[in-house]
């Protein structure tokens, strides 16, 4: 039985490029995965130690990555402590200017807004009727002082002829009690002049009080009277001012000591963002009971204010501080982290690792922070870049310089195009010799 020589697949060039761009492909692929997985800091087990041969610590190895951080020093400071409060601007005295009597107003002598002063006369009343009244209670005691000097004359005649046995007792009796009641009479009359000229100044209405009198209730010509409930304006007192504000009652204690050692407790009034300050001041006093419903007890602080910058009813944040803590470490607030295990702080090590620190945290006055326990003053903690660190991680600062990849054993191009292209040109080389060997068959056939 003749040998059968099956006819041997002869590819064409074109086959054979296409081949070798699929092999470059996979191999340029597989270069750049390799590479990936090197800077990823890959496991001591995974592709990383694989493909550079290495340890942790060599070429190719599971070591993470150094962070870049930024650090600070923990620094020993006094720090206060302080409590915050939702205040309301309370003016010491808030006057209703009224009209003491009923009258038609002549004239307004002020401006809305003004600031007054105590005794400025702020508008004034028709004064005529009250004028002419006193004018009348004048005349009334000229009268009667006239009918009690001729009583009392009447009465010492009376008292001569008596002693002359010329007329009655009762005569001189009802004499003397005609002349006291006519001194009763100007004595009345006394009283109502001096109501006369009361009246007549009541009708030229003063400030009660220095301070800023707001918008005007009355316009000249209006008729007023005591009784009306608006007045012609308010006056509130704004230099001094009070700040009305609610404080827990577990402060009070604390407070209470503080204040039983003649210590001045300063208050600071912010604004509504709590990022103005308005006023300076000190803490007056508090209430004189708790309220039940809320557990908190009323207090106030007293401000000088003589710039105007706290107005009656404002709403103000009030920061009370209740004692200072002497030396204390503070760190940035920046670098305070929060876990299940509470807050803590990452602590730069001698050889550039990240510690974890578990701290105890105090008072804080906006941009650092006291730390009660924890850390201690002159160590460097972390406050930029531990989102990703771990205890232990190793760490770098802006200054250092990031160590550069091995491109000698495991290197990227190396296996890219030393290695890889080796073999690829070996896999040539053995897939024509193949094809050779099965075309010298077929030409020995033939």
């Amino acid at each position: 039985m003749e040998d059968q020589w099956e006819e041997p697949v002869v590819r064409s060039p074109r086959s054979r490029r296409n081949a070798w761009i699929v092999v470059l492909v996979l191999i340029v692929v597989a270069g750049l995965a390799w590479a990936l997985t090197r800077s990823g800091g890959a496991a001591p087990g995974g592709p990383g130690a694989r493909a550079g041969g290495g340890g942790p610590g060599g070429p190719g190895g599971g070591r993470r990555q150094a962070a870049t951080v930024g650090t600070a020093k923990v620094m020993p400071a006094d720090m206060p402590e302080t409590l915050a409060a939702i205040g309301t601007v309370t003016p010491i005295v808030t006057a209703t200017v009224r009209p003491q009597l009923s009258g038609n107003i002549f004239t307004i002598n002020f401006t809305e807004g003004q600031v007054v002063r105590q005794g400025q006369l702020l508008a004034q009343i028709d004064p005529r009727p009250y004028r002419l009244a006193l004018a009348q209670a004048e005349a009334n005691l000229q009268r009667d002082q006239a009918q009690l000097n001729l009583a009392r004359v009447t009465l010492k005649r009376y008292q001569t002829l008596l002693s002359q046995d010329s007329i009655a007792r009762q005569e001189v009796d009802t004499q003397a009690a005609n002349a006291r009641q006519y001194e009763g009479t100007v004595a009345a009359d006394r009283a109502a002049i001096g109501t006369a000229r009361l009246n007549l100044q009541y009708t030229s209405i003063t400030a009660p009080v220095s301070g800023r009198i707001g918008l005007r209730q009355a316009d000249i010509g209006n008729y007023v009277t005591p009784g009306d409930a608006n007045g012609i304006g308010i006056i509130t007192q704004t230099a001094p001012i009070d700040v009305a504000f609610a404080l827990p009652q577990a402060d009070l204690q604390r407070l209470l000591a503080r204040r039983a050692g003649d210590t001045a407790l300063p208050v600071t009034a912010k604004d509504q963002g709590g990022t103005t300050v308005l006023a300076e001041g000190k803490f007056l006093t508090f209430d004189n009971q708790i309220d039940a419903t809320t557990g908190t007890v009323r207090a106030k602080a007293r401000f000088a204010n003589a710039d105007g910058r706290l107005f009656p009813n404002q709403f103000v944040n009030v920061v009370l501080v209740a004692d200072t803590l002497k030396g204390v470490a503070t760190v940035p607030v920046s670098a305070i982290r929060h876990g299940a295990q509470g807050d803590f702080v990452f602590t730069l090590q001698t050889d550039k690792t990240a510690k974890l620190q578990v701290v105890k945290t105090g008072p804080a006055n906006g941009a650092r922070i006291a730390v009660l326990s924890g850390v201690k003053a002159g160590e460097t903690v972390i406050t930029e870049g531990a989102d990703n660190l771990d205890d232990g991680s190793p760490v770098m600062l802006p200054g250092d310089k990031r160590p550069q990849m091995n491109r000698q054993r495991g290197g990227f191009w190396s296996g890219l195009f030393g290695g890889g292209s080796s073999a690829a040109g070996q896999g040539g080389q053995a897939g024509e010799r193949r094809g050779e060997g099965q075309r010298r068959p077929q030409g020995g056939g033939q």
